[in-house]
């Protein structure tokens, strides 16, 4: 049984447990035995976006730290798996031994789709109940589909999921209006990108709609909440193991 090491992220630990608790399951579905390192952080996203590279080097540091060895790792987010992939290896590149260490972990890094669609035998769960008709659509990550070139892995998850009916959402590779803390700071512009997601998730008939971040998810939740109830979002993990929002 092959082992693997999960980085939760700070958004799964802080708002969305079920999430982690979905990327498990389906971990051990594919066959792979789950180690999830303690004293994990934020990846250092937030500090390298704001300009503050010199602590998002001191984040990425103690990060390399947590995940020795030459276990994979596994990222259920978009935008995190960007940071270690792309980026850690940037902030050391003058420092040696950090940098090989840094390329190291950049290697051994998965988002979990692209983990999931390379593992041997994966059959996700049932569709959840909750979804009428089992219609569900997916939106892309910026950080996924830009940053790491991810875009047909989680759709072919998502048709692998017995009884879904996917259906391709327009302007699915647009920005769901979360950017981190650009939400924040210009909240009317963030919330009217959100407002136009959620219609076209509306027009597309779809009951559901999954994504691989949970910066997308929390953006959309939050709108769904307010203005579209009728709606679901969810984290592909959640869907792959067959759980829906009621």
């Amino acid at each position: 049984m092959p082992r693997v090491q999960l980085l939760a992220t700070c958004l799964v630990d802080l708002f969305y447990p079920e999430v982690g608790l979905a990327t498990v399951r389906v971990l051990r579905q594919a066959g792979a035995s789950v180690e999830v390192p303690a004293g994990q952080t934020c990846c250092g996203l937030p500090l390298y976006n704001n300009g503050c590279v010199h602590e998002a080097a001191a984040v990425a540091r103690r990060m390399l730290r947590l995940f020795p060895g030459d276990a994979p790792v596994i990222i259920p987010s978009g935008s995190c798996a960007w940071m270690v992939k792309r980026i850690y290896p940037t902030l050391f590149s003058d420092k040696p031994p950090l940098d090989a260490e840094a390329r190291d972990l950049s290697a051994r890094a998965f988002e979990l789709s692209e983990y999931l669609a390379r593992a041997d035998g994966f059959q996700p769960a049932y569709a959840p109940t909750s979804a009428p008709a089992h219609r569900v659509t997916y939106h892309d990550s910026c950080h996924l589909r830009r940053g790491l070139g991810i875009v047909g892995e989680p759709r072919r998850l998502i048709r692998a999921v017995p009884g879904i009916d996917y259906i391709e959402l327009a302007g699915a590779d647009h920005c769901c209006g979360f950017g981190g803390t650009f939400s924040a700071r210009y909240p009317e512009v963030s919330t009217a990108i959100t407002a136009e997601k959620l219609r076209r998730v509306s027009e597309s008939g779809a009951a559901a709609v999954a994504t691989g971040d949970c910066g997308c998810l929390l953006q959309l939740r939050g709108l769904i909440a307010r203005q579209a109830p009728g709606l679901q979002a969810l984290h592909l993990a959640e869907l792959l193991a067959g759980e829906g929002r009621r």
